[in-house]
């Protein structure tokens, strides 16, 4: 499988705060890799030096076999850039915007196509002024595409998208990858990143603590399941259910919760415990480790840290603040 971005050993200091330390990965042509961590995690430093928007300390980097620090208009041609709020006039209708930033690519994709794709049809002549925080964030994305890119950079992509249309937006961005577009994911959502990514790596303190498939990671992180159901009123004490589990029971009111490294065997006796009373189990659900689960596990005590990056993370939340979402 051929190699689109190979880094290894990428560091990046900030005065004495080391931004990136050590930083070593690959992502493979058509593949999708999203990239977590907590605010000054160095995610975004590390990204912003795979567009080349920001030259490193250290390491050796190489995206779509060209070094970004000397890229060029040739490299910048093959790659896509979608950031957390763009810079596009505003009083620009949205062709106009696509027209516009299109010129600058030797090859481009045909604008009525790219406004289908990101289901701006209805909108492609209104001003972007007038827009919904979700389409102008629909906007960036088709902005970011217009290039025909083999390589795009997705920087917390659905901001500001109410959960419909960013339902929607992933169906965008899964369309992408079946046309064999590489994908570089950076997102505080993590069903994001679960639904959209074939590979996470996680980085806290400017090194990346894991690295693997969402599934990788689940079976990497050692935690009891979850099983859940709400019982009806009962004459009888709970001893007789509680007391046999291999695992840790507790209730709330109706609402019973075992966490147990024994689900199989715990989740039987349950059942059973039930069908002889001839009950009902509401609401019953069996839940192992989720994506979210692993990364609270993997960044822990970093999770707090305050933003440290030298990045426009701090002005684009500011910004996006309040911001009305698409319907």
């Amino acid at each position: 499988m051929t190699t689109a971005i190979t880094v290894r050993e990428l560091t990046k200091s900030y005065g004495d705060l080391r931004a990136v330390d050590g930083v070593s990965f690959d992502v493979a042509e058509g593949e999708v890799l999203a990239i977590l961590g907590p605010n000054g995690a160095g995610k975004t430093t590390t990204v912003e030096i795979l567009e080349g928007h920001r030259s490193r300390d250290g390491g050796e980097v190489s995206v779509l076999g060209t070094d970004p620090d000397h890229g060029g208009p040739r490299f910048r041609n093959r790659i896509g850039v979608v950031l957390q709020a763009a810079g596009v006039d505003r009083e620009l209708s949205t062709r106009e915007a696509l027209e516009l930033y299109g010129a600058a690519y030797s090859s481009q994709r045909p604008i009525d196509e790219l406004i289908e794709l990101v289901e701006l049809t209805d909108k492609a002549d209104d001003r972007i002024v007038s827009l919904s925080g979700g389409q102008r964030r629909r906007v960036d994305l088709a902005l970011g595409l217009i290039g025909n890119p083999e390589l795009i950079f997705l920087d917390e992509p659905t901001t500001g998208f109410d959960p419909r249309a960013r339902r929607r937006s992933w169906d965008v961005i899964s369309n992408l990858t079946s046309l064999g577009s590489t994908i570089v994911l950076t997102t505080h959502y993590l069903d994001e990143a679960e639904y959209l990514a074939d590979r996470v790596a996680v980085m806290a303190k400017g090194r990346i603590v894991a690295d693997g498939t969402p599934n990788e990671l689940r079976m990497s992180v050692e935690s009891d399941t979850k099983i859940a159901f709400d019982l009806p009123r009962l004459d009888e004490p709970l001893v007789g259910l509680l007391e046999p589990l291999t695992g840790q029971g507790r209730g709330r009111g109706r609402r019973v919760e075992i966490l147990t490294p024994a689900p199989t065997a715990d989740l039987a006796h349950v059942t059973s415990w039930a069908m002889l009373r001839g009950i009902e189990l509401e609401g019953l659900t069996v839940e192992s480790a989720d994506l979210e689960d692993v990364y609270l596990s993997l960044v822990g005590e970093h999770e707090d840290l305050e933003d440290t990056e030298v990045s426009t993370d701090t002005e684009v939340s500011t910004a996006t603040e309040g911001v009305r979402a698409d319907g």
